[in-house]
């Protein structure tokens, strides 16, 4: 295998993108490079201690910087970006989560108009040990506390949206974005349709951990050291954002309402395995029926994230999108070893 490239890029505080498209690439890079960013938690940085209330010290709809664009050589629309996770590691040793007034699945919001009021902001502030990989949760009130696995991942990874559209870096839909499935962990490679020249790349909202769902609408949010290798399969379109781990293939869909979401990722399961497996569309839809899971990504983002999560142990022997997975898992390793 030939060396490696790797690129370094930490944004300036000017450098955010809040956008998905309408932003100008920050780097180009070429299919194969490992980019080892920083980014980010999803309020700034300015959420430091249980005095510092989002409505306060942010300022909407100036949420959840990206990292990047950036302008993968060679992508054009109808071609698939793969993002392969290396490693995704807090950059502090805390972390931050709260109530957010007329945000959440438990609460009154702009779209689910109700006569009480809204829930308290209230700041939990996380610790974070990152030897022992756990997140301490501390009661607000009371002196209960646990300690939870840490568990990091990308809220937030999308391209360009298509038919020059630009979106907020708050919305999940089939560009990626603010998906907040905790399956964007290490080790997956997840698979996005171009639909722009570059496709424009980017990432962010590192959670330290999240529950599925993400019921309150604030995760354990926290700062990222994070290394990802970038690779390029020409004329493979992929309608909505895939995800491949070892063990599993997986389909998201973005909308409202929840069923909806269900369905597109179910949908796009079905037709995954009739268009890459052989499988005519009704076995599919019989198999995929049976035997996958439906892990719930958000229910609280502008549109919902439901995710199809299928063994492939379940499925006939065979690569996707051209064994792209299998191939930056190899990138990844002579990455690590070239770190040690």
């Amino acid at each position: 295998m030939s060396e490696v490239e790797i690129l370094e890029y930490r944004p300036e505080p000017g450098e955010y993108a809040w956008t998905f498209g309408g932003v100008a690439p920050v780097r180009r890079v070429r299919p194969g490079t490992v980019l080892e960013v920083w980014t980010e938690d999803c309020f700034a940085g300015r959420v430091r201690s249980e005095r510092d209330l989002v409505s306060e010290v942010c300022e909407f709809p100036f949420l959840n910087p990206q990292t990047g664009p950036f302008y993968v050589e060679g992508a054009e629309p109808g071609d698939t970006v793969a993002v392969h996770f290396v490693s995704i590691e807090p950059a502090r040793d805390w972390a931050a989560s709260t109530t957010v007034p007329l945000f959440g699945a438990l609460t009154a919001t702009h779209t689910t108009a109700l006569l009480h009021e809204p829930l308290p902001e209230v700041v939990w502030m996380w610790r974070l040990d990152r030897a022992n990989r756990t997140c301490r949760f501390e009661a607000r009130n009371g002196s209960w506390a646990v300690d939870l696995p840490m568990d990091p991942m990308h809220g937030t990874l999308g391209v360009a949206p298509a038919n020059l559209e630009v979106r907020s870096a708050l919305v999940p839909d089939a560009f990626g974005g603010n998906m907040d499935t905790p399956e964007l962990r290490a080790g997956v490679t997840c698979y996005l349709g171009v639909n722009v020249p570059g496709a424009l790349l980017s990432l962010g909202d590192g959670h330290a951990r999240q529950g599925e769902g993400e019921t309150c609408g604030v995760a354990v949010e926290c700062a990222m050291d994070t290394v990802i290798a970038v690779d390029l399969v020409k004329g493979a379109p992929c309608p909505w954002p895939r995800i491949e781990s070892d063990t599993h293939l997986m389909t998201t869909g973005s909308a409202r309402p929840l069923e909806d979401a269900f369905r597109i990722a179910q949908a796009d399961m079905v037709g995954w395995l009739n268009q890459d497996f052989g499988l005519d569309v009704l076995d599919a839809y019989q198999l995929v029926s049976q035997a996958v899971e439906a892990p719930i990504a958000n229910v609280v983002d502008t549109n919902y994230t439901s995710v199809a999560k299928l063994a492939k142990r379940w499925l006939p022997e065979r690569d996707v999108f051209e064994a792209t997975h299998r191939r930056l898992r190899s990138v990844a390793d002579e990455y690590r070893s070239r770190q040690r």
